[in-house]
């Protein structure tokens, strides 16, 4: 599982290991070539991390509901976490080789085997629908979740409906594991 550039990276795994992946779950995932062209270049220095006032441009780019953003409170616990976890320095060398194409998904997404479960808050301001869309249609085996009044990171805004996609999607390859294993099993005897 991957959210955000982590998706991107998850995804990218998927491709190098496809025997090491039962299945996937990208939420509000990068990794097409042309997300960085689309961005705009305040959001794209705000993503950086370097200073108080790209968190505060962050905020509502990121979710839906202010509560999650404004506040001394919110801020402060939301920058300290990803200033000291380094996420500005990784954040921009991933950006930076998106912005040159290198390690992207465009083309290699379509070869992904595993199931995929794709979930995206409809109202994600850095990475738009129209990416989950396209992955949902790039990957054969895949299933779209939409969560509405959700932004960038509805497995913390969102996490009812998130959590529940999640456990339909986990239980429902259990599931067809499960019968798979016993149709080899009848099978062999």
């Amino acid at each position: 599982m991957g959210s955000s550039l982590g998706g991107w990276v998850a995804a990218r795994f998927a491709l190098a290991y496809p025997d090491s992946v039962d299945r996937l779950v990208l939420v509000d995932a990068a990794g097409y070539a042309d997300l960085a062209r689309q961005l705009d270049p305040q959001t794209l220095h705000a993503l950086r991390l370097g200073s108080r006032d790209d968190l505060r441009r962050l905020g509502p780019l990121t979710f839906y509901d202010s509560r999650y953003y404004q506040g001394n409170e919110a801020e402060t616990a939301f920058l300290s976490e990803r200033v000291t976890t380094g996420d500005g320095y990784t954040i921009e060398r991933v950006i930076d080789a998106m912005i040159r194409g290198e390690d992207v998904l465009d083309r290699k997404v379509r070869t992904i085997a595993s199931p995929t479960l794709i979930v995206w808050g409809r109202e994600d301001k850095i990475i738009p629908l129209s990416f989950a869309r396209r992955f949902h249609r790039d990957i054969k085996d895949s299933r779209l979740v939409i969560l509405g009044k959700c932004g960038h990171m509805p497995q913390i805004e969102c996490a009812d409906p998130f959590n529940a996609a999640l456990l339909r999607f986990l239980d429902g390859m259990a599931a067809a594991m499960r019968e798979g294993d016993g149709a080899r099993r009848s099978r062999a005897r």
